[in-house]
C-alpha cells in the first residue's frame, strides 16, 4: 500500500512530540523565534514549502523553526506545553487539550472538503455498509477529527463506538494495521485517505461529506499570542495569502506540496481537486467556528469521551481592534 519513499515522507518526524522540549516558560514579549508545529497537509505545509512566513516575518527580525507531527493530538500537547507557538489540528484535539488545562487559545480555521476524510475497509470485506461495522475492529486516532467522524459515521447506522472494537492508532501504525489485515476498518483523513485509496485493496466504505462537517483550526500558545498579537495576526494573513495564490494555479501547487510531503503528485492532484477543496478559505476565528466547537465539545461530553463540560470561549483569542 505504501512505498517506503511514501511512508516515510509521511510519518517524517513522527517522534519530534517526543523529542520536544518540556519547556514551561513562555518567550518574551518581543519574540526572536516563532515555533511551529505543522502535519504534511494544507496550506501551512505549502507555506513552509515557500519560506512564506520566514519572508513575511523576517523585517521584524522573527527567525520561524517547524516541528513536524503526524496528528493534532501530540502537537497541541507540545503546544499547551509552551514547547510550540502555533499550530494546525482538527476539530478534536482542542478539546481534549483544553479539558487538560492546556496553555493555548484558537486563532484561526480554515474548512476543508468533508470528502477528504473517509473510513476505508478491504476491497474483499463482507463489510458493505456502515451497519456493518458493528462487532468489528475500527482504527482511528482517539482525539482526532477521525473520532469525531467515526461517532457521527457509526450514529447514522444507528450504532455507538461501544458496538465496535475502537483501535487507537495513530496514522502511519493504522495504515500498517489496515495492510495487514489487523483492523477491519481505519477512518482517516487527507493525504493518508489519497495514498490509501489508491491502493487497489482498499475500498471506501464512506465519505465524511453529508456526516460532519470538515473544521480544522489555527491554534496558539496562549503566553505567545497574548505576548506577540501582531505576529499572529500576520501569519493567519499571510496563510490566507498563501492559500489564495495556490487555489488560482493548482499544477504549481501540486508540485510544491508533492516534494516537500513525499506524496505523489497524482495522488496530491486528488486532495486538491477534491470537491469543496479551496486552500484559500482561512481566516481569523469567526462565531460560526467558535458554535460549531461548542456543540461537538457539548456532544463529547454528553457521551463520556470529554471528562468536563468545556466553555470554547474561554479559550478563544481576538485580535486586537484595527
Amino acid at each position: 500500500m505504501f512505498t517506503r519513499r511514501q511512508t516515510l515522507g509521511l510519518i517524517g518526524a513522527a517522534g519530534a512530540a517526543l523529542a520536544m522540549p518540556n519547556i514551561r516558560t513562555a518567550q518574551a514579549a518581543t519574540a526572536t523565534t516563532f515555533r511551529i508545529g505543522w502535519q504534511k497537509n494544507g496550506v501551512l505545509a505549502l507555506a513552509k514549502s515557500l519560506g512564506s512566513l520566514e519572508k513575511r516575518l523576517a523585517p521584524h527580525g522573527v527567525r520561524v523553526t517547524w516541528a513536524e507531527f503526524t496528528s493534532g493530538p501530540p502537537l497541541l500537547e507540545a503546544l499547551g506545553a509552551n514547547a510550540l507557538d502555533f499550530g494546525p489540528t482538527g476539530d478534536v484535539p482542542p478539546l481534549f487539550a483544553q479539558a487538560a488545562g492546556g496553555n493555548l487559545v484558537y486563532v484561526g480555521a480554515y474548512r476543508g472538503p468533508s470528502t477528504g476524510s473517509a473510513i476505508l475497509v478491504h476491497k474483499d470485506s463482507p463489510i458493505q455498509k456502515l451497519e456493518d461495522l458493528k462487532g468489528r475492529k475500527v482504527a482511528f486516532k482517539r482525539g482526532s477529527s477521525a473520532h469525531n467522524f467515526t461517532v457521527k459515521a457509526l450514529r447514522k447506522a444507528g450504532l455507538t463506538v461501544a458496538d465496535v472494537t475502537a483501535v487507537d492508532l495513530p496514522p502511519p501504525d493504522a495504515a500498517a494495521a489496515f495492510k495487514t489485515y489487523s483492523i477491519d476498518a481505519w477512518a482517516i483523513w487527507d493525504p493518508y485517505f489519497a495514498v490509501a485509496e489508491a491502493d487497489p485493496d482498499a475500498r471506501v466504505l464512506t465519505t465524511a461529506d453529508g456526516i460532519v462537517e470538515s473544521w480544522s483550526f489555527y491554534l496558539g500558545n496562549t503566553d505567545f499570542t497574548n505576548a506577540n498579537p501582531e505576529i499572529v495576526e500576520e501569519v493567519i494573513d499571510e496563510l490566507t495569502k498563501v492559500g489564495t495564490a495556490a487555489q488560482s494555479n493548482l499544477d504549481e501547487t501540486i508540485k510544491a506540496l508533492a516534494s516537500i510531503t513525499g506524496v505523489k503528485e497524482e495522488v496530491t492532484r486528488i486532495v486538491l481537486t477534491r470537491p469543496g477543496a479551496d486552500l484559500g478559505r482561512v481566516y481569523l476565528l469567526t462565531d460560526e467556528a467558535v458554535t460549531y466547537q461548542q456543540a461537538l465539545a457539548d456532544e463529547f461530553h454528553g457521551l463520556g469521551i470529554l471528562p468536563k463540560k468545556l466553555n470554547i470561549s474561554d479559550i478563544v483569542w481576538r485580535p486586537r481592534a484595527s
